[in-house]
């Protein structure tokens, strides 16, 4: 799923950006818009596609390089349209529409304001709606192939739900690549990190890429990080870890203000859990200046004299209000890059890994604890947890199955790039 959490808050700041590096410089290059890049299968796509296409990742802050994931994605698009016209399928205006809103709705814009949002970055309303119908029917065609052969079996649920019980269930040894997304590096860095996850092979390839690119303070010993219990990884790494096997790096996973990638080094199964969700209470405390020696003394000086939350508050009246923040969330709901170093803390623990604002400031960050939470849907019901996770492993296996025969497309596709 391209994760589109971040579009209200940086889709002005990238507007200029993408326009800038995407908009033809002249009369010429505006006429070869619309001349013919790459066939798939005798299927055109044009030039003028493959700007629309990196113009909605690079607003949508999608991993990987825009400009080569646009031309991955659209001849993914291709094939995948062969496949649903041999299958008969075609999604109706109503289905695209609603596939439309729901796209929309998980950046809590309707579809309207969605169009409008993107549109400021230069992207077409047509290109918005020829993405989401491929999607549409391409699911549609996923499900009816091979929705019988993903069902999950009872014992199958209830082995994922004591892996992911936070009091137990099982503990996870991992390796971290962390590397930010400021606007003057993202692009840059999403390419490096799709590279990373598709080549890097062993432990020690793996660690030394951490010490060579690593934004983390783990970049000094390869990235490594102690054993975590399952239940406190961030619910994306989460989901990663469990189709991963030792050795195996994960894909690019965003983070918010960053992008991931992350190796397994061990999963052990401890004693069994019951299923629980969790809801994490932590303070942030910014300090102007960044990561300098000055702001990470500072925030030493109150690491030795303030021992829990509460303690913050003493300081907190002597700074701007926007400096001091205590927050409670569901885990799901907590930025990427905050919950991956709660992940790493116990209560009244401090992590100064973390800046804001391209740099500008650092962040202190203490835990104030882990509290259950038991989700409850738009309705105010609690969330059924075991249909949850069946969901959850029933996308994880129909996604592989889909991921391969995309491939065995690809295989027997004629691809010619001009």
């Amino acid at each position: 799923m391209i994760p589109i959490h971040a579009l209200l808050t940086r889709i002005l700041a990238f507007t200029l950006t993408a326009l800038a590096l995407l908009a033809p410089a002249a009369n010429a290059q505006q006429q070869g818009l619309f001349q013919t890049a790459i066939t798939v299968n005798d299927l055109v796509i044009t030039n003028y596609e493959l700007q629309q296409r990196e113009l909605l990742l690079t607003v949508l802050r999608a991993p990987g390089s825009p400009t080569t994931e646009a031309r991955k994605g659209l001849i993914d698009d291709r094939l995948r349209l062969t496949a649903t016209k041999s299958a008969g399928i075609s999604p109706t205006e109503e289905q695209i529409t609603e596939g439309m809103e729901e796209f929309a709705g998980r950046a809590n814009l309707s579809a309207e304001e969605f169009i409008k949002a993107v549109g400021q970055a230069g992207v077409s309303a047509e290109t918005f709606r020829d993405f989401v119908a491929a999607g549409l029917a391409w699911r549609e065609l996923v499900q009816g192939r091979f929705g019988a052969r993903s069902q999950v079996t009872e014992p199958e649920v209830d082995r994922a739900m004591a892996l992911q019980g936070s009091a137990g269930g099982a503990r996870v040894l991992l390796a971290e690549i962390v590397l930010p997304l400021t606007p003057q590096v993202a692009e840059r860095n999403q390419a490096l990190a799709q590279r990373l996850s598709e080549t890097i092979k062993s432990e020690s390839a793996f660690s030394a890429a951490a010490r060579r690119y690593s934004a983390s303070p783990t970049r000094g010993r390869g990235g490594r990080l102690e054993w975590l219990p399952l239940g406190n990884v961030p619910p994306q790494l989460r989901a990663a870890v469990l189709t991963l096997g030792p050795g195996e790096v994960s894909e690019p996973l965003s983070l918010g203000n960053a992008v991931g990638v992350f190796q397994l080094r061990g999963l052990e199964e401890t004693e069994a859990a019951s299923p629980e969700t969790q809801a994490l209470e932590y303070v942030t405390v910014l300090f102007p200046g960044g990561r300098t020696p000055e702001t990470l003394a500072q925030a030493k000086s109150f690491e030795d004299r303030y021992d829990t939350c509460d303690d913050l508050y003493a300081p907190a009246k002597d700074l701007p209000s926007e400096y001091f923040e205590r927050t409670v969330l569901p885990t799901a709901e907590v930025p990427g890059d905050i919950s991956l170093e709660l992940a790493k803390l116990d209560s009244n623990e401090v992590s100064t890994a973390l800046t804001r604002q391209n740099g500008q400031f650092l962040v202190y960050l203490m835990l104030c604890g882990r509290t259950l939470d038991i989700p409850l849907d738009e309705n105010g019901e609690e969330v059924d947890l075991r249909a949850r996770v069946r969901e959850q492993l029933f996308n994880q296996r129909i996604t592989s199955f889909a991921d391969s025969y995309l491939e065995e497309l690809r295989a027997d596709a004629i691809i010619v790039e001009q």
